[in-house]
């Protein structure tokens, strides 16, 4: 048998930002019409600091099953920051063959984003025209890319805990993107001028505080992906009408919502429902400009599954 590899730089090449956007729309739709569980992924630590992850799942949509494996380890050349290393596996779900197999980081860096984007066309105010940027990783550089290809942003704002980073990324994406992204030395400051907040950091202690949020906000929270870690406080998770990718992932390794359920200020309900029915009309997102929508984004195999499928089909052409 002969197996298909797309490396980096093909994934790269083939996942188009505009393409997959759709693509995201089209599997969470799928994930949110199955009437079948989908396994929850599981996390094992390996090392200090050091995790290995694997994420089963299927598609039916378009007939594919399969699995992430992927671990997060520290990366030596960046300090403080990790790598999402290891390999998508997608199969034939009428065959049970290999499809192909891909490179799973730039597959988990581009679909996160294009996730996110397909979530704020639905839920952000039609109006929203100023995006912040919480952190100066890949998804940040990712999310930067996707952001605009669903809102024509008049003003873009990034912040990173390291102002020469913040500087740094906000050049290179100017150039990228053809679009001034201006560095904020305050959290505080791009929060209270943003219609559109991602926080797409790796910190374990918020970053972004529920005061400091205007009425009418959408919020993606995207950093964090298992218990522990929190990107934003209890009193903008209690405030927000709270949407997630798959409700049963977030409802047990959501780690905001874990926290504020803990301090007894909410409960399961608090949950609204997954954006796959919104994005199908089987649920309103946005009931009103003033109202703060929020998306939590843990990551589902049905994204990467979703994603492979259609870099495969370009690639097939």
């Amino acid at each position: 048998m002969t197996i298909v590899f797309y490396d980096a730089a093909q994934v790269e090449a083939l996942l188009d930002y505009p393409g997959c956007i759709e693509a995201m729309r089209q599997a969470m739709i799928a994930l949110s019409s199955s009437e079948r569980p989908q396994p929850l992924r599981q996390i094992f630590t390996v090392g200090k600091d050091e995790m290995f992850g694997t994420m089963p799942g299927e598609l039916a949509a378009l007939s594919t099953f399969g699995a992430k494996l992927i671990s997060v380890f520290r990366d030596p050349g960046r300090p403080g920051r990790t790598r999402h290393q290891g390999v998508v596996v997608a199969y034939d779900g009428t065959t049970g063959a290999v499809s192909c197999i891909a490179d799973a980081e730039p597959v988990t860096k581009i679909r996160t984003a294009c996730a996110t984007a397909a979530a704020t066309d639905a839920l952000a105010r039609a109006d929203a025209e100023v995006l912040a940027i919480f952190g100066t990783g890949v998804q940040a550089e990712a999310h930067l890319c996707a952001l605009p290809l669903v809102r024509r942003f008049r003003e873009i704002l990034l912040w990173g805990q390291s102002a020469k980073r913040t500087r740094e990324l906000a050049a290179k994406m100017s150039r990228v993107l053809g679009q001034t992204i201006t560095a904020v030395a305050e959290g505080q400051e791009a929060a209270g001028r943003a219609d559109v907040i991602c926080t797409v950091t790796s910190s374990a202690q918020p970053v972004l505080l529920g005061e400091w949020v205007r009425s009418g906000t959408h919020i993606n929270l995207v950093g964090s992906s298992y218990l522990g870690p929190v990107e934003v406080d209890t009193p903008l998770v209690v405030k927000a009408r709270y949407f997630a990718d798959y409700r049963p992932g977030v409802l047990a390794q959501g780690a905001e919502l874990a926290v504020a359920r803990d301090a007894g200020v909410i409960d399961d309900t608090h949950v609204i429902g997954e954006i796959g029915d919104v994005l199908a009309a089987r649920l309103e997102g946005r009931e009103n400009d003033d109202q703060i929508t929020l998306y939590k984004s843990l990551g589902h195999v049905a994204q990467d599954l979703a994603a492979v499928a259609y870099l495969h089909e370009r690639g097939r052409r």
